[in-house]
């Protein structure tokens, strides 16, 4: 008994003393404030602003901007932006051809992780620039960005390259980099590691029968990872098509043997294409039947160096594709030239149907005259407009009349050359526009009897349209977030189906799991379209379904989590392109009457840089989530088709095996994997949102 009252005494003890240091805490942090609050009111300044000063002002120089940021110059740090460099590189080399002082390129793979690429071109300037005397044009070129000899029409009357950041950028993102100008009989040489000179020019004598500039480098793998590797069967094929652009350029291209593997690609191979798109279009769709016996092509040169390339061919029971390019780089979303391709072929065709007498020509659509052809079309003009650095989408409009005025002439011509197969063409696309048309009337049907006899879940509010076509499903996270969109909707063709809480990983979970999941049968219960070998994509409910979860990290693993489901189960679902991202924002940036949104950190940065600049208290607020969103800023921001970012989620064509294996690696069932995974890539993470 004695030793009980001995512990409550010192239980006492110990709580009597606790009490006494949480009065002085209490006391100290209140006397914090007062001394906080009288400081605001001498200065009208917090301590924040106090540590926000101008020391905090980080001012990037040469390259670095590149190496902390390597995403704005070439779109990430993944195997397609590593292969990127390689297209800096030799885009440079085709500008020397194209503009007519090159006839080789060389393309050599060595087993070291070295890429070499070589051409018999005038060679880069290695004289002193003017404006850096200290410095010669080659050093100026390699180290500063927004430096080269396409600015205007004096040295290249087109080029693929437009801001002088290519090959500076490869530089700074290489551990080496070796540069090689034969200029003038003389051989030079100059050397650099993460973009930094490790030596002057070097002068390595005379030089009989070479000219132009060779340039080696290895990427480096601070910046893509220990893993990163080039692939030869990408960088052959990518070789190849430049060759196909333009024929007057001979190709080389060589791989060390023991970076082959059991690939078909070849150890050595020297491309050249008369034919030009023709020649390429061929080699694509291989045999298959073609509905026209002739394949469609031309080519016009217009002035100033500018000019149009295109092969067509129509063949059925497959389905088409558009390979666009401009100044000999791929476009690979399209852009103004295709629209311009687009409405000439359209066109000459109703040209066409009209003398014949066709009198269905209403209901064509330039969907149903390309939707089974294949499309190669290259433009080159004069100081082109790109979405962005790595050049995916076109955007210049004077591509569109210089691509259809060409177009449509000679297609005109095409057809009434050849009245049989202009017949039959026109009668194959009338049949595809009818059967869309079929197709449509039948899935107005469904819907409507599906929508009457389906039972939906509980929780989806459908969309009150019956028509597939223009309806949109977001899959949002949360109750609280389903009554934001909800009330934000179109509710004629918007529907809302909130889930509860993380989606399982079916990944890494059996059947029987998936079968058992409320949240999955729900999902699959509102798309109505089947899952697995059972999917029809006829029988989808909405031509959109966009996946809407909070700006943060636990959105991200949603999201990520949805795709894997969607890739897992439903794959013709994103082939189709029915699969979207939204974008909603992070922050609320408000001065005055002005107010603005910013999706990331680097945005609102962005924003209080360039737009709030004036005077006036800047606000900054930052969503928790879409439900703390009033529904009025969730529709102006994410929600209203005419305001709102949707990103499509796509499966790259050309690594279908590369984007199974990541998928496996993140989402499988091996934990090693991915622990490897973060391993290798941890030391490039920064600024988590955790």
């Amino acid at each position: 008994m004695s030793d009980s009252k001995d512990l409550f005494a010192a239980l006492d003890d110990n709580l009597s003393k606790l009490k006494q240091v949480a009065g002085e805490a209490r006391s100290k942090q209140q006397g914090a404030r007062k001394q906080a609050g009288a400081k605001l009111a001498a200065t009208g300044t917090t301590g924040a602003e106090d540590a926000y000063t101008a020391a905090q002002i980080e001012v990037l120089e040469g390259l670095e901007p590149v190496r902390r940021r390597p995403g704005m110059y070439i779109g990430g740090t993944d195997e397609k932006a590593l292969h990127h460099l390689f297209a800096e590189v030799i885009d440079n080399a085709m500008d020397e051809a194209v503009a007519g002082h090159a006839t080789v390129i060389e393309v050599s793979l060595e087993d070291d992780g070295f890429l070499t690429v070589t051409d018999n071109g005038r060679g880069i300037p290695v004289d002193a620039h003017p404006k850096y005397a200290d410095r010669s044009a080659l050093e100026v070129i390699m180290t500063t960005l927004h430096a080269g000899g396409k600015f205007n029409a004096k040295v290249y009357e087109t080029s693929g390259g437009l801001h002088g950041v290519g090959v500076s950028v490869v530089n700074a993102l290489s551990d080496y980099l070796e540069v090689e100008v034969a200029r003038g009989r003389k051989l030079y040489r100059q050397v650099y590691s993460r973009g930094l000179p490790q030596g002057g020019l070097e002068h390595l004598g005379e030089v009989m029968n070479r000219r132009g500039t060779r340039v080696r480098f290895r990427p480096d793998t601070e910046i893509f990872g220990k893993s990163a590797r080039f692939r030869p069967a990408r960088l052959f094929r990518m070789a190849r098509s430049k060759a196909y652009l333009f024929g007057g350029i001979e190709i080389r291209w060589s791989c060390a043997p023991e970076l082959l593997g059991d690939s078909d690609v070849p150890a050595s191979e020297t491309f050249r294409f008369p034919g030009g798109l023709h020649d390429f279009l061929l080699s694509e769709i291989g045999k298959a039947p073609l509905v026209a016996d002739d394949v469609f092509s031309g080519k016009t040169e217009g002035t100033s160096g500018g000019g149009v390339e295109w092969a067509i061919a129509w063949f059925g029971g497959r389905d088409g594709f558009v390979n666009s390019y401009c100044n000999t780089v791929p476009t690979v979303d399209g852009g103004t030239h295709v629209s311009g391709l687009r409405l000439a072929l359209l066109k000459g065709l109703k040209t066409y149907g009209e003398l014949v007498g066709n009198k269905k020509l209403s209901i064509l659509t330039a969907d149903d005259l390309l939707a089974s052809a294949g499309v190669m079309l290259s433009v080159f003009v004069r100081e082109p407009e790109f979405q962005g650095q790595t050049k995916e989408k076109l955007t210049s409009s004077e591509a569109a009349r210089l691509v259809e005025n060409a177009v449509k002439d000679a297609f005109d011509q095409w057809l009434a050359a050849r009245p049989q197969q202009a017949n039959r063409l026109l009668d194959w696309v009338v049949d595809r526009a009818e059967e869309r048309l079929r197709r449509r009337q039948e899935r107005e049907t469904q819907r409507k009897t599906a929508t009457r006899k389906l039972r939906l879940p509980g929780k989806l509010a459908d969309c009150s349209t019956n028509a597939r076509e223009g309806t949109e499903l977001f899959i949002v996270e949360g109750d609280s977030a389903g009554g934001s969109a909800k009330q934000a909707r179109n509710r004629s063709n918007q529907a809302v189906l909130p889930l509860r809480g993380k989606i399982l990983n079916v990944a890494s979970a059996g059947r029987d799991k998936l079968a058992a999941n409320q949240q999955l049968s729900d999902l699959i219960q509102a798309l109505g379209c089947g899952i697995g070998s059972n999917y029809r994509d006829d029988d989808l409910r909405y031509e959109r379904v966009i996946i809407m979860t909070d700006a943060d990290v636990d959105g991200a693993h949603i999201a990520s989590l949805l795709i894997t489901f969607f890739y897992r189960q439903m794959p013709r679902l994103i082939d189709n392109g029915h699969l979207y991202l939204a974008v909603p924002p992070l922050y609320r940036i408000s001065q005055g009457g002005k107010t603005l949104y910013a999706r990331d950190d680097q945005h609102k940065d962005e924003l209080l840089a360039s737009t709030f600049t004036g005077r006036g208290k800047i606000e900054i607020g930052r969503f928790k989530g879409l439900g703390e969103m009033m529904p009025a800023q969730l529709k102006e921001t994410t929600m209203d088709p005419h305001k709102r970012t949707l990103l499509r989620v796509q499966v790259a064509s050309e690594d279908e095996d590369g984007t199974r294996a990541t998928v496996e690696q993140l989402m499988g069932t091996n934990s090693e994997a991915r622990f490897t995974f973060i391993q290798e890539r941890a030391e490039f993470a920064d600024e988590l949102d955790v």
